[in-house]
C-alpha cells in the first residue's frame, strides 16, 4: 500500500498542535467537500483524504503510532499493541539496493551473554511478554471516531454517509435530522478488532455543520437578515422569507427600526430527541435606503425634513 502522508496532506508540520491540526482540517475540508465542487471528480478522493489524515493525526494515540511506525501502524493497531505481531521486516535495509552488506559469524556465548540464556527469543519474551500470556483472555476493541462534514440542508432533511474501511468494508451510515457540530452517532460493533475473541469496539461519527452562506444557527434557532424597503419600513408591508425548507410571509409593522428582530416560530431546525418539533426562525431587517434620487425627489425628502422640524420632531 502506498504511504500517505498525513502531515503533507493536511500542509502541517510533524510539530504541529492539535489546535493547528483542527483549524487545517476544517478549511481543507470545506473547500473540498464533493458538495461544494459537484463538477470536481477528484473532490471525493481528495476529501476522503483529508477525513483519513486527521481521524489519525487528531487521535494523539494514533498520531505517536503513526510517527513511530509510518505506514505500518494500522498493522501495529491491529495487533492490539503486540511487537511480536508488527511487521519489523520495514527498519531493515533490504539487498538488492545497491549498497555492500558485511556479516559477521556471532559467538554463541556472546549471543547467550547479551540476551539471555533462551537467546533472541528469551530477549523479545522479556521485552514484549508472550503471546500466549497476551491473548489468553478476550479483550473488547477500542472505541474509534470519525468525523463527517454535511450541510446545514442535510442536517435539517437528515442523510446517509458510506464509510469505507482499508480492507474493502462498507457499510451506509444514517445521520438523523437535528444533528450540530459535535453530535456524535454511534455505529455498535464497526470499531477496533477485539483480541482472542473479544467483541469489537464500536465507531462513533462526530458531525461537523458546515457554515451556511445565509443562515447561521443557534441551538435549535435559526437566524437571518432581509433586506427592507424604506418605504415599507416606514407604511408598513409584506414581504417574502425562504425559510429553510419553504417561502414564508411577514408582515412589517409601519415605523419599523432598523436591526428589527422578528420570531417566527416553528420555522428553524428540527430537534434532535423529537424531529417533529422545531425551533425558531429570527429574521433581523436591514433597511434599505434608496439610490439615484431624481431632482424632485430630493425636493420631497426635504420638505419632509422641514415639516418634522416645523411640528418639533428630529
Amino acid at each position: 500500500m502506498e504511504f500517505k502522508d498525513y502531515y503533507d496532506i493536511l500542509g502541517v508540520s510533524k510539530t504541529a498542535s492539535q489546535d493547528d491540526i483542527k483549524k487545517a482540517y476544517r478549511k481543507l475540508a470545506r473547500k473540498h467537500h464533493p458538495d461544494v465542487n459537484p463538477n470536481d471528480p477528484t473532490a471525493e478522493e481528495r476529501f476522503k483524504e483529508i477525513n483519513e489524515a486527521y481521524e489519525v493525526l487528531s487521535d494523539p494515540e494514533k498520531r505517536q503510532k503513526y510517527d513511530q511506525f509510518g505506514k505500518q501502524w494500522r498493522q501495529y493497531e491491529r495487533a492490539g499493541g503486540q511487537a511480536q505481531d508488527f511487521n519489523w521486516s520495514q527498519w531493515y535495509t533490504q539487498p538488492g539496493g545497491g549498497q555492500s552488506y558485511t556479516y559477521t559469524q556471532v559467538d554463541p556465548d556472546a549471543f547467550e551473554g547479551m540476551f539471555g540464556s533462551g537467546g533472541f527469543s528469551d530477549f523479545f519474551e522479556s521485552l514484549f511478554g508472550s503471546q500466549q500470556r497476551r491473548t489468553t483472555r478476550p479483550k473488547r476493541g477500542k472505541d474509534t471516531e470519525h468525523t463527517v462534514q454535511i450541510t446545514l440542508e442535510e442536517a435539517f432533511h437528515g442523510t446517509t454517509r458510506t464509510i469505507q474501511w482499508e480492507d474493502g468494508k462498507r457499510i451506509e451510515a444514517k445521520i438523523p435530522r437535528g444533528v450540530q457540530t459535535g453530535s456524535r452517532i454511534r455505529l455498535k460493533g464497526q470499531g477496533g478488532a477485539g483480541i482472542a475473541g473479544g467483541e469489537q469496539g464500536d465507531l462513533y461519527l462526530v458531525v461537523d455543520v458546515l457554515p451556511h452562506s445565509r443562515f447561521s444557527r443557534e441551538g435549535d434557532d435559526l437566524r437571518v437578515q432581509e433586506t427592507v424597503d424604506l418605504y415599507t419600513a416606514i407604511l408598513g408591508g409584506e414581504i417574502t422569507v425562504n425559510a429553510l425548507d419553504k417561502p414564508v410571509k411577514l408582515k412589517i409593522p409601519a415605523e419599523s427600526q432598523n436591526g428589527r428582530v422578528f420570531r417566527l416560530r416553528g420555522l428553524g431546525m428540527p430537534r434532535l430527541k423529537n424531529p417533529q418539533e422545531r425551533g425558531d426562525l429570527l429574521v433581523t431587517i436591514q433597511i434599505a435606503l434608496p439610490q439615484n434620487l431624481s431632482k424632485e425627489e430630493k425636493q420631497l425628502f426635504e420638505q419632509l425634513r422641514n415639516l418634522r422640524q416645523k411640528i418639533g420632531v428630529e
